[in-house]
Parts: structure tokens; C-alpha cells; sequence
């Protein structure tokens, strides 16, 4: 039974209540009656409206059903499509000439151009590792990586030769970077003797190094000739520093599973000791107990002679629930759970307000603002509501207009469609696009479930909608003055180990005028950030406003697989790559309450997985079952076979459950029901089940033997 107080009508979880007056209000000097009466009389105006926006996309999909139906085996005429979409008020008209008019935004976000990490804010290791990713080595990130060679890293003590094939390509790095007058880093034998091509270049020193600037990303050159690496470098160099993970997200939504008022606590409490710089995390390695905090900022003695630092931390957003969830930490006066996205608005805000106050000891925000990502909101109305709702916010806690900043998430075909209405919805506090290929595709294919099947998973990467979805995120955005003023992000590389292939393949993101894009680890934002030295990403985004927009009609071709036959084995392997991925993520989702981790798919390779990625699985399964591409019993055969294949991946996770055997538990019904009740979930969404199935399993757990 859990235990309740109330507090202006509303009944709270008592220990959440406990934790917002006395640490959070408290501190802040903050009447806990006047909170909590503020926090009511918002409620009694936003939830109505928030469940009203919920029953149009629910209105709007049926619609959309309904006009698939009425035309089965027809081809879609777009421009009868998209008149049809204009008169149901899934289209918009575009708002005409405008620009953001944001202020008070960190260099992170405006000027300056680099990775993006996300993480779970409720592992604090992680979380305090992703904050300190604002710095990385070169040489760990290149010797402890594929980055360097294809060969495994040795076993066993350091390596030699690989480290002199590390301290060679870090040379080359800075001859790339900040180049010589003359001649090779390769060829320097003193500090003393480096004489740069461009001297600008040249910011300070440290404790122990030089430090350089380059597209507006500092490095150091750490010179220790006592250093293991530096006694038997001819130059004394040690490492190499990049500045890397500028921004992190810190996520309180598709990474984590959060379904109760435990849950949320710990949430809050993380972020807390983020704003306050309070935040530890011990862990054992290598037989000892070791502590992580937050990374203090960096000295240096500027070229005139002056102290002068540079931020030891990412600036941290944090990522709030969508529209969508409500929570039962928190019980609204009719006995409904509160809509989660509401309480994160209110209570991540007036945690922020410590660093605003300058009551911790570090600072997030050096202009003064709150950084809040928004996900999962369908089209201008819903961004029109979140920016109500931050206006509420900010009346009811005391901060001034817009101080409250958002990043809106494209993740949905109705904010893709409609992107520069959304921006104008939230023009005054916008200061991030985000557009990556995993997390539209689950709506994509909910959209148009009754069109007909859809291509295979893997095709997607190559169709229409894909291609215009990339471009026109970030001609939008740069239409309407994003660039110096907010970040136009890009999606996740999902595979962490495969860093030889990601400094490849990502470059391909600067290059399409984002200036900056999610990695998966902090080794990967260090690597990623060679990218940002390769590409001056604000001289890309000239050329790409100068190409335009691309037209609205190939974003909204629907991927179907007109007149295709598979074979028996090319469905099997489908089914099979779906149904893998998907049990394979869910089985930790529910069990362990993990809400995002590396996964092996299929083929062994670790990816990272989280709801976006299982939406998809889920919703590509259910659509072929739907158009009678597969069969119950061939799906069923799939779960089956995976299950026995997930259980081998996880043999070695002491705290691993097996599906096989337990297939009436809670993680393989989970699993059945995202597959067989796909088509009748919100959006396609996943959180309804996944929260189902999880308070069953920790009612499970907390049940007397």
C-alpha cells in the first residue's frame, strides 16, 4: 500500500512530498503551502487540456485509418493525400517568414558545435561520467578502441606498439588541427620550440599543457616528461585532450523505466545533486572502491598573463516525459494519476532553480536558464501547450518569462510535417531540433498501419521519407535563425564498440549542417568531436540554407511494399531480427528495470536500445501481421526462437531471468502484447505496456514469499 499525504487536494507519494519541501523548497526559501497550492490550480487548467490534445491524435488517427481503409489496393494520389491531411487538421498552414527570437543561451548550444550524449539519469555513475565527457583523451579513446586498427585491443599490460601507433596518429591529428609553421608534431623534440602557422590559435597553458582552439573547440597538449607516456615521448607529450561532449541530455524519458513514485524520486534526486554538484556514485574496480563526482572546471593562464577557466562539465539539459505517461506518485483530486510530463515540468524546474541561485557548488547555466527537452509532442498544438505550461511554470516559481528553455524533439510525422509551425509554437525559448532516423520510425509506420505493409525494417534507410526527413529538419531550422542560436541535432551511432566505423560513417551529420549529434559513450564523444575539427559546421549551414527546403511531398511518402513477394526465408529472418531486438530489450526493461543498455542483436553486435528503437520492432511486426504478410503462429515461432537465443546472450548476467521456461512471466508477455495489441496502442507507443508489465513485476517482487 503506499502511503499518501495531501497537499492542496493533490495525493502525494509521502516520501516524494518529504523530498520536495525539504529538499528542494526548502533551500530554495520557498513556502511548501504555496507550492503546493500553485502546483494544484495548474493542474486543474493544463490536464484537461493535455487530455484533450490526446484525444485529437487519437481523433486524427482514426481519421487517417479510416481514408487508408476506404482506399486498400489503390495507389496514394499525394495531392488528393495531402488535401485530405489539410482538411482533417493533421496539416498546417506554414507560418510564413519568421526567427527565433531566444535568448540568454550558453555557447554550447548557439556558438559552438560538438557531441551530444544522452543518458539515464537514473544510474549515477553514468550520468556522472556523461557530465564529465566534456573532456577526453585522444590517446585512450584511439588504444582502447577499433578506432585506430580493426585488430582487438591486446590483452594483458600496455602494448607497445600499439601505443606508438596511438602517439603517431595523435600527431597527425594536431598537424590537421593546429598546424606548424613548418614541418610535422612528428618532427617536435621541446615545447619550447612549438611555433604555430596561425598563433591565434594559441589560448593559454595549464598545469602542465598547451592549450589550443580550433572551430571553436579547445584541446590541450599535456607535456609530462614523468608521465609513463611522456618519459618516452621525445617531446614529452603525454596526451592529447579534446574538448568533446558539449551538451549531455539527461534523461528522465525513453532511457530509463520510471513507473511509480520510487522510481521518480530517484530521478529527481539525481538531478538535484546534478544542479548542486552533490552528485557521487561508488563502484568496485579492480578489488577497490572507487568514488565519482563531478569534475571541477579547468584553469589555465590566458596569453596576457590572467586566470582565466573553461567549464570541466557538459551543459546539461534535461529531458522531461511527454504528454502522454501519467505516474501515480502523485494523485490528481478525482483519483487519476497526474500526466508525468506535467509533474517533471514543475518539479525539474524548481531543482533547476539551485543552479540559477547559485546555491550548489558548481554551475550548470552560466546565462541564467533551464534547459528542458520536450519528446514525443505531435504537431504546433502540443508545442503551443508545453510553451503554456512553461509559462505557468515560470509564474509559479518566480523565474522571469522564457527562462525555461526547450528543445523539441522530431520524432513524430506530424511535428515533421508541420516542423516550422512547431518552432514558431515555441519561438521564444526553442534553442534544439533534433532529427534521427530510429525515433521516426515507429510513428511512421503507426501513421499509415492500414496503407498496407511495410517495407522491411532495414529499407527504410533508403526511402523517401527518410532522405527528406534528414534535409528538411535542418533547412527549417535554419530558415528560421536556429543557427547562433540553438542546436539542430542529429541522431544516435548505436553501436559503441564499431568507433573505426563510426569515424567513418558520422561525419555525414556535420556535413548536413547540424552542429551536433547523439553519441553513445563518452570514448565515442571524444572521437566524434574530430569531426567537429573537420567540418566548420556554421560555414556548412551557409551552403545548406542557401540549397532550401526540400518539398513537403516525399516526407510523406508512405514506405509500403507495393507488389512485393518474400520468400519464407526472407520473412523468418525479418521476424526473427524484430522479435530478437525486441525480447532482448524488454526482458531487461521489465525484470531489471534497465530502460536503455547495450543489447546484442541478432548477429552478437552490441547495440544500444532504447523505446524508439523498440517502438519500431514492435510496430514493423505488428503491421505485417496486420496485412497477413505473417502469420500469429509464424510470430510466435519467432518470439520462441529468440528466447532461446536472448537467454544465450545473457548467460553471464547473474541477474538475468530466463524467457524460455518462464514464457507466462511478465517480460515475454510483454513482449507478445507490444507485437499482438501494436495496432491499438497510442501512437504506437510502447510505455503503456512496458509500465503495465513492470508494477506487475516489482508487485511480484515485493509480495511475502
Amino acid at each position: 500500500m503506499v502511503e499518501r499525504v495531501e497537499k492542496a487536494g493533490l495525493k502525494v507519494e509521502t516520501a516524494l512530498a518529504q523530498f520536495v519541501e525539504s529538499d528542494v523548497l526548502a533551500p530554495l526559501g520557498m513556502d511548501a503551502r504555496v507550492f503546493w497550492q500553485g502546483f494544484a490550480d495548474l493542474l486543474e487548467k493544463f490536464v484537461p487540456v493535455n487530455r484533450a490534445l490526446l484525444a485529437k491524435r487519437d481523433d486524427l488517427q482514426a481519421k487517417i485509418d479510416a481514408w487508408h481503409k476506404a482506399r486498400a489496393g489503390k495507389k496514394i494520389d499525394m495531392a488528393e493525400y495531402k488535401a485530405f491531411l489539410f482538411e482533417i487538421g493533421y496539416l498546417v498552414p506554414e507560418p510564413g517568414n519568421f526567427e527565433i527570437g531566444t535568448e540568454n543561451v550558453d555557447a554550447e548550444i548557439a556558438t559552438m558545435a560538438g557531441p551530444q550524449l544522452v543518458v539515464p539519469v537514473l544510474n549515477a555513475r553514468f550520468v556522472l561520467n556523461a557530465a564529465n565527457a566534456r573532456w577526453g583523451s585522444l590517446y585512450d579513446a584511439y588504444y582502447g578502441t577499433d578506432a585506430l586498427t580493426d585488430e582487438p585491443v591486446p590483452a594483458g599490460g600496455f602494448n607497445a606498439k600499439r601505443g606508438a601507433m596511438v602517439i603517431a596518429k595523435g600527431r597527425q591529428t594536431l598537424d590537421h588541427i593546429v598546424p606548424l609553421a613548418s614541418g610535422s608534431w612528428a618532427d617536435l623534440e621541446s615545447r619550447d620550440a612549438i611555433e604555430l602557422a596561425n598563433p591565434a590559435q594559441f589560448v593559454g597553458t595549464t598545469e602542465k599543457g598547451n592549450l589550443y582552439v580550433h572551430n571553436g573547440l579547445h584541446l590541450e597538449v599535456v607535456f609530462d616528461a614523468d608521465h609513463p607516456i611522456g618519459k618516452t615521448d621525445k617531446a614529452g607529450i603525454a596526451d592529447i585532450n579534446l574538448e568533446a561532449a558539449l551538451t549531455t541530455i539527461v534523461d528522465l524519458e525513453d532511457s530509463v523505466a520510471a513507473v511509480d513514485a520510487e522510481d521518480k524520486r530517484e530521478a529527481y534526486t539525481n538531478w538535484l545533486g546534478l544542479m548542486r554538484g552533490t552528485l557521487e556514485a561508488s563502484f568496485q574496480k579492480g578489488g577497490k572502491t572507487m568514488t565519482r563526482s563531478l569534475e571541477a572546471d579547468r584553469a589555465y593562464t590566458a596569453t596576457d598573463g590572467t586566470a582565466a577557466s573553461l567549464p570541466g562539465r557538459s551543459l546539461l539539459f534535461v529531458r522531461n516525459v511527454g504528454h502522454l505517461m501519467t505516474n501515480p506518485a502523485i494523485l490528481l483530486p478525482d483519483g487519476s494519476e497526474i500526466p508525468e510530463g506535467i509533474m517533471d515540468a514543475v518539479i525539474t524546474s524548481a531543482i533547476s532553480r539551485h543552479d540559477l541561485e547559485k546555491l550548489g557548488k558548481l554551475a550548470n547555466s552560466r546565462t541564467g536558464s533551464i534547459y528542458i527537452v520536450k519528446p514525443k509532442m505531435h504537431g504546433p498544438e502540443e508545442c503551443k501547450f508545453t510553451n503554456d505550461l512553461f509559462d505557468a511554470v515560470e509564474d509559479m516559481l518566480g523565474l522571469a518569462r522564457h527562462t525555461i528553455k526547450v528543445g523539441v524533439m522530431d520524432e513524430e510525422r506530424r511535428t515533421s510535417a508541420n516542423l516550422a509551425a512547431c518552432i514558431h509554437a515555441v519561438r521564444d525559448r526553442i534553442v534544439f531540433i533534433n532529427t534521427g532516423f530510429l525515433d521516426r520510425t515507429g510513428d511512421e509506420m503507426h501513421t499509415s498501419m492500414q496503407a498496407g505493409p511495410m517495407i522491411r525494417k532495414g529499407a527504410m534507410k533508403g526511402s523517401d521519407w527518410i532522405a527528406a526527413y534528414e534535409k528538411r529538419n535542418v533547412a527549417i531550422g535554419l530558415k528560421h535563425g536556429l543557427s547562433g542560436k540553438a542546436q539542430i541535432g542529429k541522431g544516435m551511432w548505436a553501436a559503441p564498440d564499431r568507433m573505426g566505423q563510426m569515424l567513418v560513417e558520422k561525419i555525414g551529420h556535420p556535413m548536413t549542417g547540424a552542429n551536433t549529434a547523439w553519441v553513445p559513450s563518452p570514448t565515442a564523444a571524444t572521437l566524434h568531436a574530430l569531426h567537429y575539427h573537420k567540418v566548420d559546421v556554421f560555414a556548412r549551414q551557409q551552403e545548406v540554407a542557401a540549397e532550401g527546403i526540400p518539398p513537403l511531398d516525399k516526407l510523406l511518402t508512405v514506405p509500403l511494399a507495393d507488389g512485393v513477394n518474400w520468400s519464407e526465408e526472407e520473412l523468418r529472418e525479418e521476424l526473427d531480427n524484430n522479435a530478437q531486438g525486441l525480447l532482448g530489450y524488454v526482458v531487461r526493461w521489465v525484470d531489471q528495470g534497465v530502460g536503455c543498455s547495450k543489447v546484442p542483436d541478432i548477429n552478437d553486435v552490441g547495440l544500444m536500445e532504447d523505446r524508439a528503437t523498440l517502438r519500431i520492432s514492435s510496430q514493423h511486426m505488428a503491421n505485417w501481421l496486420l496485412h497477413g504478410v505473417v502469420s500469429e503462429d509464424q510470430v510466435m515461432e519467432a518470439l520462441n526462437r529468440m528466447a532461446a537465443k536472448v537467454d544465450e546472450q545473457n548467460a553471464g548476467d547473474a541477474a538475468y531471468e530466463p524467457l524460455v521456461g518462464n514464457e507466462d512471466g511478465p517480460a515475454f508477455q510483454a513482449a507478445k502484447d507490444l507485437v499482438f495489441k501494436g495496432v491499438e496502442q497510442p501512437s504506437g507507443y510502447t510505455e503503456p505496456l512496458l509500465h503495465a508489465w513492470r508494477l506487475r513485476k516489482k508487485e511480484r517482487a515485493a509480495a511475502p514469499a
